[in-house]
């Protein structure tokens, strides 16, 4: 009885509310619709939010023309439209039966920048907000703010990112190689500048007077940009001419201050930097032309070896003027627009580059000589180095563009100690992409391309020959959807084939996958998962340097190292008063397999080559797991202030998986031993893998007033927390020679003054009558003396002055 009851009293309470809701179906109602625009443009937005003010739950997004149609009862109303990096608009209207109040919405960024900022990854073109991975954007005000003389200063403030003596590493990928096998693409235009042999990249090569933009990628990028994207991706876009012909030049003159202790000063020249950018950029008819050129000198603050009295240092005796680094490079764009076939596009670009500089590996000690080379540890390179890259662009008016770019790339890197270098590089890609507007803007996008290096130099014979070769050949595809413009996701493959000397080649196939949730207006979660492979490099496998002492080893039975990184974040756009910014946070973790790490030993059981070295060897597997956390933005402080920020942690726990794993034997003093992570490290009780640092800090803060820029840059790294333990079996080693070999001394620094390190820029800019531009900047401005990994120093404090036209 009970039960019918209970049965009875829900079906005359559902009858009810049937009945209610009826009635109220039945209750005719009014319409509000209308537009929503850009205010400064006139664009429409696609996919903006009409909410009712009290039940946000309640109301619908502008299609695709950035229409909107929202029917109601009768009432009085008040609605919120909002839509991501743009000031909410809140309004009320009284809603009538059987009526339509027609509305057009204008709406305002919160930043003009904001609307400028173009976010183009690889391949596709994609907004910020709906990026499957982490991300960081640099915008040519940003860069030209920093009154930067070399691109990697700029990207060395960038969260999550560190370059360590010219290797980029991200999120804790990779230790350090002396910029070998870089796990890191690094592309401009998405065209690959990293050497053919050794995977290094020319930094110097990178036209910093027409950069446009710097995206980051954190994460397996291998999919759309190669196997050595590892880790992640440097993508560096270039400028074309506007309307307007433009012509940039930059002069800049400055010093080393004298290091912290005077003991350590070893110059007698003024150690003076200078140097010029131009740059012109105009649009001739239907072509495009941009000509570029950048003349530097550098003093440079590491100086020349000196040796004991009872050695004797034949190889690396040079003389201060000879430590000198000097640059001259030029470089062009052209690009014409054909009329009679619209939407093709066709021209050529080039760079070339001519330096004298110098390569330093290890200091001479960790006290008076920090900024002195170590005997035969420095190689004086003269580097000329050009490229040419022709293309075709065709774009359809069915949504589809074909694009085929290709480089002859010529490096003639003469080296001291016999250690010369040439290689040509001939790299091509075919692209095909395609947007289906009907299918929810689904693109495609996938293509074809190769490379093959040929390389010639004596200290790569360790293969057999001086000339060795590698072939790369790779098809590659991925999709993108954006489903009712809440969820975006992308699929991508990769298929890679790589033969180095014609000796059987290695084929793989790689995936990624991701997906963006749009929780909110401005509240996004990501998802993303995706393979990493990297093959070794010609350099990696055969080189094989005498340094004096010691040496570098070559290792031909090197194999691929892949990887999975996975990662979930969430990235929230938010408004604080005046202050407008995004909050990105990451969580992730990488798994490497035969991971690829350049390690100490004793290798030479006769001391004939050299008593130890460094080697690159396959150590079996490891895990990152981290936190990644950035955050940017800026604030319109009345009228005339303005106030930009950024700022970024990250956390990395980087573990050997399997610390047992014999990877290798080696020789030393007392005997042949096994090397696994355990044996090899100074400090393996909890497993961390060797030159990481577990935290890093970075913070940069701008203020701008009447044309008065003073800016502040903050970076901190905690201390390492494990290397080699050869490195300290190395230093006794030759402390016992009485002499007859010049001592190595690092582990005293290690123990004693590794203990993290804080850097401090300041940098004060003036700009006037729009054109003009002068500004002082003070880097490592407390002059700390410190070494981010094992027996590199990095530079004292330097004071530069500069004066920017821009007509």
């Amino acid at each position: 009885m009970l039960s019918l009851i209970k049965t009875l009293k829900y079906f005359f309470l559902l009858s009810f509310f049937v009945l209610l809701s009826h009635k109220m179906m039945a209750q005719e109602k009014g319409t509000l619709r209308g537009q929503v625009l850009v205010d400064e443009s006139g664009e429409t937005l696609i996919g903006a939010n009409i909410k009712v003010l009290k039940n946000p739950g309640f109301g619908v997004a502008t299609d695709r023309t950035g229409n909107f149609n929202l029917q109601l009862i009768p009432g009085d109303y008040t609605f919120v439209v909002s839509y991501t990096g743009m000031e909410s608009i809140t309004f009320s209207e009284t809603i009538q039966a059987g009526k339509t109040i027609e509305k057009t919405i204008r709406m305002k960024f919160y930043s003009s920048n904001l609307s400028e900022v173009e976010v183009k990854v690889g391949r596709l073109n994609q907004s910020i907000e709906k990026l499957t991975v982490s991300m960081e954007v640099i915008c040519v005000e940003q860069i030209e703010s920093q009154n930067i003389t070399h691109i990697e200063t700029i990207l060395d403030k960038i969260p999550g990112l560190n370059i360590l003596d010219g290797e980029p590493q991200i999120r804790g990928g990779s230790g350090f190689t002396f910029g070998v096998g870089s796990k890191v693409g690094v592309f401009i235009d998405d065209m690959p500048i990293l050497s053919g042999d050794a995977n290094r990249p020319y930094w110097d090569f990178i036209p910093i007077e027409n950069i446009k933009q710097i995206e980051v990628v954190k994460g397996a990028s291998s999919v759309l940009s190669g196997s050595s994207s590892l880790s992640g991706a440097i993508y560096i876009r270039t400028a074309f001419p506007g309307v307007k012909p433009l012509t940039k030049v930059r002069v800049y003159s400055g010093f080393y201050s004298t290091p912290k202790y005077a003991t350590m000063k070893w110059w007698k020249q003024a150690p003076l930097i200078g140097g010029v950018n131009f740059l012109h950029s105009r649009m001739v008819k239907n072509t495009d032309i941009v000509i570029g050129a950048n003349i530097r000198y550098d003093h440079g603050y590491e100086g020349p070896p000196v040796t004991l009295p009872t050695v004797v240092d034949s190889v690396t005796n040079f003389n201060e003027s000879q430590m000198t680094e000097k640059l001259f490079g030029l470089n062009f764009k052209v690009r014409h627009r054909d009329q009679k076939h619209i939407g093709l596009n066709y021209g050529i670009n080039g760079n070339m580059l001519y330096e004298k500089t110098k390569l330093m590996l290890a200091w001479l000690d960790d006290s008076a000589g920090f900024y002195r080379a170590y005997p035969g540890a420095v190689i004086l390179q003269d580097h000329a180095i050009f490229y040419l890259d022709p293309y075709v662009n065709y774009y359809s008016k069915l949504g589809y563009k074909h694009s085929f770019k290709a480089r002859v790339m010529y490096n003639d890197n003469q080296m001291s100690n016999n250690q010369s270098v040439r290689n040509t590089v001939i790299f091509t890609d075919y692209n095909y992409r395609r947007s289906y507007p009907s299918l929810n803007d689904f693109q495609f996008v996938g293509g074809i391309s190769t490379q093959y290096t040929m390389s010639h130099a004596k200290m790569y014979d360790a293969s057999g020959s001086p000339d060795n070769t590698l072939f790369n050949l790779s098809a590659y595809a991925e999709v993108e959807n954006d489903i009712l413009k809440t969820l975006n996701f992308a699929f991508g493959f990769r298929m890679e084939y790589n033969d180095m000397n014609s000796l059987g080649g290695d084929l793989k196939s790689i995936f990624r996958g991701g997906a963006t949730l749009k929780l909110m207006q401005e509240t996004f979660l990501r998802m993303s998962i995706g393979q990493g492979y990297r093959y070794p490099t010609i350099a990696e496998r055969f080189v094989k340097i005498n340094l004096g002492a010691f040496g570098v080893f070559d290792n031909p039975m090197l194999v691929p190292e892949t990887s999975i990184n996975a990662e979930v974040g969430l990235k929230q756009g938010f408004k604080f008063m005046k202050y407008f910014g995004y909050l990105d946070v990451a969580v992730f973790q990488q798994d490497y397999k035969n991971t690829i790490e350049y390690l100490f030993g004793f290798w030479d059981s006769t001391y004939t080559y050299a008593i130890a070295g460094f080697k690159f060897l396959n150590t079996g597997s490891s895990k990152i797991v981290g936190l990644d956390v950035s955050l940017s933005g800026k604030a319109q402080i009345g009228e005339k202030l303005l106030l930009n920020t950024i700022f970024g942690y990250n956390y990395i726990l980087p573990k050997s998986t399997d610390p047992d794993y014999v990877f290798a034997n080696d020789y030393n003093p007392s005997g042949n031993t096994e090397f696994t992570y355990r044996s090899t490290s100074v400090n393996p009780g909890k497993n961390i893998l060797k030159y990481r640092f577990l935290h890093t800090l970075k913070a940069d803060v701008e203020f701008v007033y009447k044309g008065i820029s003073p800016g502040i840059s903050l970076k901190y790294f905690s201390k390492i927390e494990n290397l080699d333990k050869a490195i300290a079996d190395f230093e006794q080693a030759t402390a016992a020679t009485g002499g007859s070999i010049q001592p190595v001394k690092y582990m005293d620094y290690y123990y004693n003054q590794n203990n993290g390190n804080l850097i401090i820029d300041l940098r004060l800019s003036y700009s006037f009558n729009e054109k003009h531009r002068i500004s002082v900047t003070a880097n490592n401005i407390t002059n700390r003396w410190y070494s981010l990994r094992p027996l590199k120093a990095e530079a004292p404090r330097s004071i530069l002055f500069q004066y920017s036209l821009k007509i």
